[in-house]
């Protein structure tokens, strides 16, 4: 496939119209690179409160929604395009399509990445996704999981892909709400 802009691809949009707000933000300097204002894992986006909340603190013009079930389902789209503010595009890629594609986004798409676990965060970042800071909301208690805040639960596997985050230079908070304070990671791990 030959490079296309993010915009062009999977659109979620009647008509697949280009997106009317581009550019929000921008200065000089920035254009010449890509620019993902911030990259969150939080396993509730599929109900889209935390992708409005997110983006109306960052100011970005496309949401990826990057999570391998969302982006074969279809079906799971709908409650956060319908939570997309007017003018912001919202894309769901599999982890490896976000890894061969982001790189094909225009300096004028300012970007929220969104996904719902370390295991993927850490993928993009290996792959060659320049993430530098991640946020942590929300990571559900399941078997095997322990509470290390009272909404992030995680396993060894989180932890181990945590650490590794941190080892390749991304940093990380754990903060729910854009007007929380950030906690440090390091604190709980």
């Amino acid at each position: 496939m030959s490079a296309v802009p993010i915009w062009c691809l999977t659109c979620c949009r009647v008509g697949g119209r280009r997106p009317a707000r581009m550019g929000l933000k921008q200065n000089g300097a920035a254009m010449a690179q890509l620019k993902i204002l911030l990259t969150r894992i939080d396993d509730r986006f599929i109900y889209g409160q935390d992708v409005e909340l997110w983006n109306g603190t960052v100011g970005s013009n496309l949401v990826l929604i990057v999570n391998d079930e969302i982006a074969a389902d279809s079906r799971q789209w709908a409650p956060m395009r319908v939570a997309a503010p007017e003018g912001v595009w919202m894309r769901f890629f599999s982890v490896q399509r976000a890894i061969d594609i982001i790189h094909t986004a225009t300096p004028r798409q300012w970007i929220l990445i969104m996904v719902a676990s370390p295991a993927d965060a850490l993928a993009l970042v290996k792959g060659g996704v320049p993430i530098t800071k991640i946020s942590i909301g929300h990571m559900q208690v399941g078997e095997g999981k322990h509470p290390i805040t009272p909404a992030v639960a995680v396993d060894d596997a989180d932890v181990a892909a945590l650490k590794e985050l941190q080892k390749l230079g991304v940093e990380l908070e754990i903060r729910y709400l854009p007007s929380s304070n950030p906690d440090s990671i390091q604190l709980v791990i």
